[in-house]
């Protein structure tokens, strides 16, 4: 006769725990966390204190913005196991999207006590330390990511010493956005007179050849590399040059446009007669592929119906920057041009952007494309912002023109849209 496992049944209740707690595991990669929570708790019944399952069930609470919960059970877990470092650094993880930044340095700082020189903590660490505002040592610590399984170029890496006629190459990694925003260090490096080669992902290099000529560029795609001295991933340029907020570098604007695209737009969007001309991007890019990225995504994105407040205010051409969002327009119904079918590259959108009179956007690359071109630009931002836009301000320190819209709890987008909607209807009233 069949019958329920005791947790006093101590031969199979400690194998069967191990088992759920592998099970969550797999579940969280897969993105399945209510199941891997089921599956925790599970374990838990028949093991408490069970380290891996905690440990899980911390990862599958925080994947679902639980984090008042996620908290908890990551302390659990570090005093089930207090000699584990990954307990402390999940602990900080979570700590530092809460924004709780005190408590997430001091769980890193346990973690690198019990695992000094771990790259991954340390880099962990490094996001808190950016966010927090201590860009110095924030971009120094950063740069344990690559003691980690990252890809890289071959050859020396510039550490900030004498360039001494020595031919460097800037390359890109992370995503556009940290492109577009990290560029802005080659100004400095040319008006040095240093010997930079470019490379950017392949959407970007016509924008990249217009705004920096002379400069030798080239697709991230392209096989052959240039000849190089020293090489430097774009983001570390912050940490050799030694970035704090005070020094962060605000020409703004340091990419080009296409004087010839941008009249043209211009002269088509004046045609429309609205007061205003506001560009929109509502989503990012969703990368299922790539788990935490997915997941970012869907804090960050939005669906459009949730921007009707917007739109139905009068006086507003609203022109689509959303890829590929023809199909939710025509699905929603909503009043938006979306001339996006005919933006071949980042240039093209560059001289788009350069005739609107404000851009709105979720956290995209959107946001930085109309930073670095000076454009008025509102970013709608998750509860758990990047680090880049620090902490309780509406402003920037990387672009002067761009203003944060933040959320207060998570998911909680009705009030960002309420408040963006009032200060767009006063801007509106004051363009009549």
């Amino acid at each position: 006769m069949m019958r329920a496992v005791l947790a006093d049944d101590t031969m199979v209740a400690g194998p069967l725990a191990d088992m759920y707690a592998d099970a969550a595991a797999a579940l969280n990669d897969a993105e399945e966390h209510e199941r891997a929570e089921a599956a925790c708790r599970a374990a838990l019944d028949l093991v408490p204190g069970h380290w891996a399952a905690l440990a899980n069930l911390g990862a599958a609470l925080h994947r679902q913005s639980r984090y008042a919960e996620a908290v908890s059970t990551y302390v659990a877990a570090a005093r089930a196991n207090p000699g584990n470092a990954a307990a402390f650094s999940n602990l900080g993880v979570v700590l530092n999207e809460m924004q709780a930044m005190e408590m997430s340095l001091q769980a890193h700082d346990e973690a690198l006590r019990l695992a000094p020189g771990n790259a991954q903590i340390r880099a962990n660490r490094a996001m808190a330390l950016l966010m927090a505002g201590d860009l110095a040592q924030g971009f120094a610590e950063f740069e344990a990511r690559w003691e980690l399984d990252l890809p890289g170029m071959t050859g020396t890496r510039w550490q900030g010493e004498p360039l001494a006629g020595r031919r460097l190459l800037v390359w890109d990694e992370g995503g556009y956005g940290d492109t577009l925003q990290f560029i802005r260090y080659l100004r400095p490096l040319l008006a040095a007179g240093e010997r930079v080669v470019l490379r950017v992902q392949a959407p970007l290099l016509r924008l990249a050849r217009m705004s920096f000529p002379g400069v030798e560029i080239m697709a991230s795609h392209e096989e052959t590399l240039p000849d190089y001295d020293l090489h430097c991933p774009m983001i570390s340029l912050a940490a050799v040059m030694g970035t704090t907020i005070a020094s962060v570098p605000r020409e703004v604007t340091y990419l080009a446009v296409d004087p010839l695209q941008a009249a043209h737009w211009r002269e088509s969007l004046g045609r429309l007669g609205a007061v205003r001309k506001i560009g929109l991007v509502w989503a990012g890019a969703p990368r299922p592929g790539m788990r935490q990225v997915h997941a970012m995504d869907r804090r960050r994105s939005l669906r459009l119906d949730m921007l009707a407040p917007l739109i139905e205010i009068p006086g507003i051409e609203w022109v689509s920057l959303q890829l590929g969002g023809g199909g939710e327009i025509e699905r929603t119904g909503l009043p938006i041009l979306d001339p996006m079918p005919l933006m071949q590259d980042f240039a093209d959108t560059a001289a788009l952007v350069a005739a609107l009179d404000l851009v709105i956007t979720v956290d995209t690359s959107m946001a930085h494309l109309a930073g670095a071109l000076a454009k008025p630009v509102w970013v709608l931002s998750r509860h758990d912002g990047c680090w880049r836009w620090l902490l309780e301000r509406d402003d920037s320190p990387w672009y002067p023109t761009l203003r944060l819209y933040r959320q207060t709890r998570p998911g909680a987008w009705a009030e960002v849209i309420a408040r963006v909607a009032a200060d767009l209807a006063g801007l509106v009233a004051l363009g009549r």
